[in-house]
């Protein structure tokens, strides 16, 4: 009896901690996006990425990556809920900050983060 009792009040736990993370998932508006841009500088050179990804319910249209200095890529039409596109700085760009455009009305200006060096790993 006593192990019923604490084999379903774990199963009860288990389905409140997976519903909470279910909804915490979920979009909360029509219109939104999430950019992340890293700058690894390693001793001999560095890597850089842009992620763009499209975080709302609904499509985003005319999505503009632009490093400065006019290194533009070419505008995406339309990204999709949940799509989620990688891009890297072009030779001679500058990597401080990415500013990323969508329609409707939306401007992100992202600086560029750098990973945690951590002694003895790679790149170190």
């Amino acid at each position: 009896m006593r192990l019923v009792f604490v084999v379903a009040a774990a199963v009860g736990i288990v389905a409140v901690a997976l519903l909470a993370m279910l909804v915490s998932a979920l979009p909360t508006k029509d219109y939104d996006l999430s950019v992340d841009a890293l700058k690894d500088e390693q001793s001999l050179f560095t890597n850089a990425r842009v992620v763009v990804k499209n975080i709302g319910r609904m499509p985003l249209t005319d999505v503009l990556v632009d490093y400065g200095d006019g290194y533009i890529e070419p505008t995406i039409s339309v990204l999709q809920p949940g799509e989620s596109l990688n891009f890297s700085p072009p030779e001679g760009a500058q990597i401080d900050h990415v500013t990323v455009t969508a329609e409707p009305g939306i401007k992100i200006v992202q600086s560029y983060r750098s990973p945690i060096k951590l002694p003895g790993m790679i790149g170190s």
